[in-house]
């Protein structure tokens, strides 16, 4: 796999170095959505919460996120049972540390919640995208 960096921009995210294999890493990513994230898309693409826009698997400052607003500075992340492993806490820290000095907002919910219970996720996303 080629790891080479290169500038990408993609007018959603302001111009970042990004490395080609994190690329490749979020489209397989977007191929392989878990359950959970696939009952979200389904509800939130093609502007369908709110009119808001969102983008699957966007890639900011390296990490990945889940779902990313660009006209809101959102990411919704899915969290699924890894996220309960302290590595991953840690790791998750990081990440929102990161973003929010980009005032980059983060809104989180389990895999249960968006199963069992969409229409309370899409408003929260909604209530999320409405604030400042």
């Amino acid at each position: 796999m080629n790891t080479k960096s290169r500038t990408h921009y993609s007018g959603i995210v302001q111009l970042q170095r990004v490395n080609d294999g994190k690329i490749a890493f979020a489209r397989s990513l977007r191929k392989n959505m878990t359950l959970a994230e696939r009952i979200l898309w389904s509800r939130i693409k093609e502007q369908r919460c709110g009119g808001y826009r969102f983008r699957r698997q966007q890639i900011i400052d390296g990490y990945v996120v889940d779902f990313f607003c660009p006209e809101r500075n959102l990411y919704i992340e899915v969290d699924g049972p890894i996220h309960d492993t302290e590595k991953q806490k840690k790791h998750d820290a990081h990440r929102r540390e990161v973003l929010q000095k980009r005032r980059v907002r983060e809104i989180r919910f389990k895999n249960e919640e968006v199963i069992g219970n969409i229409h309370n996720v899409l408003e929260r996303i909604l209530e999320a995208c409405k604030r400042e």
